[in-house]
């Protein structure tokens, strides 16, 4: 058998191309899809933190305050 990418003989129950690596045959299952992480998860991130850190700066002025 030859290899579909670079012609090598390669034999018939290889798996794949010793000198490119191809696979001899299609997969048989694909990858899962990764779930989308765009603009908005990190959006959403930032607005956190920012919420986060008025937070803690407003708890630092009232105990400043405080003394």
């Amino acid at each position: 058998m030859q290899c579909r990418k670079c012609g090598t003989e390669i034999a018939e129950k290889a798996l794949i191309c010793y000198r490119c690596g191809t696979a001899t045959t299609e997969a048989k299952y694909q990858p899962a899809p990764l779930p989308r992480t765009g603009a908005s998860s990190s959006r959403t991130l930032m607005v956190t933190v920012l919420v986060i850190l008025v937070l803690v700066l407003l708890a630092l002025y009232l105990l400043s305050g405080m003394q």
